[in-house]
């Protein structure tokens, strides 16, 4: 039988992991990581040169340099799987326009210079990109290891895994915490190298704090567990003592 306590801590647990869980998908599946704001259009120069770009980032071949122009010019807004501008459609009205990352484009090396290859791999740039796109991935498959695990325990009626489950939605934290650290370290050394229009701002965008709270609600969900695991375990031996004295 598990003490009202240890029952408690184990349902604010699960409620934590699963809001956690909610928060780290929908930010993994949007494009508001990054957000550029770009200055209005003037001039029909201008405008020939921002359709250009957004033919370009549409149909064009996957080039680093060709997509951060796109999106500096265009009030674009980056993901960890998307990438987005704001196209106009008719003369009022502007749509957002994206393009997904396919698997490959994924692993694509950076160059020290966006765009030209005879600049050499940047292998900071290279490898924090793929950093930020699989330690979520990781994330979510170990909370998906601890819930599978935890079903079983509660088939089985049983409280020993439930440390193992802890250590798995701490990992998972860490793993979320590590990608937001990732992005932003990879979005700063990008602004070194790139030369970004004038009067064009970034911010971070909402999928990013999203992200952002999901690390701390898996890490609070993982010392509820490892408390409720060490607290029932210490309870169990002793009992066990007093019933053998």
């Amino acid at each position: 039988m598990v003490d009202n306590r240890y029952a408690t801590a184990l349902v604010i647990s699960c409620v934590l992991s699963i809001l956690a869980t909610v928060y780290l998908s929908v930010a993994v599946g949007t494009q508001h990581w990054y957000i550029y704001t770009s200055p209005s259009v003037r001039g029909e120069s201008n405008a020939s040169e921002l359709r250009t770009l957004q033919e370009e980032f549409i149909s064009g071949e996957f080039d680093e340099k060709m997509y951060s122009d796109s999106l500096f010019r265009l009030n674009g807004t980056l993901g960890l799987w998307w990438r987005c501008v704001l196209v106009r459609i008719t003369d009022p009205k502007m749509e957002m326009e994206c393009v997904s990352f396919t698997l490959s484009q994924q692993f694509t090396p950076k160059y020290k210079e966006p765009g030209n290859h005879n600049s050499g791999e940047d292998l900071i740039r290279t490898y924090l990109w793929r950093c930020q796109f699989l330690l979520p991935l990781v994330s979510l498959g170990l909370v998906v290891l601890g819930g599978i695990i935890g079903i079983c325990a509660c088939i089985c009626r049983s409280l020993s895994p439930t440390l193992g489950i802890g250590v798995l939605h701490l990992l998972a934290g860490l793993c979320t915490l590590a990608t937001v650290c990732c992005y932003l370290a990879g979005m700063d050394l990008l602004h070194r190298v790139s030369v970004l229009p004038d009067k064009v701002d970034g911010s971070l965008g909402w999928s990013l704090y999203l992200a952002l709270i999901s690390s701390p609600l898996h890490m609070m969900a993982a010392a509820l567990l490892v408390w409720a695991a060490r607290s029932h375990s210490q309870n169990y031996y002793r009992m066990t003592a007093y019933r053998v004295a």
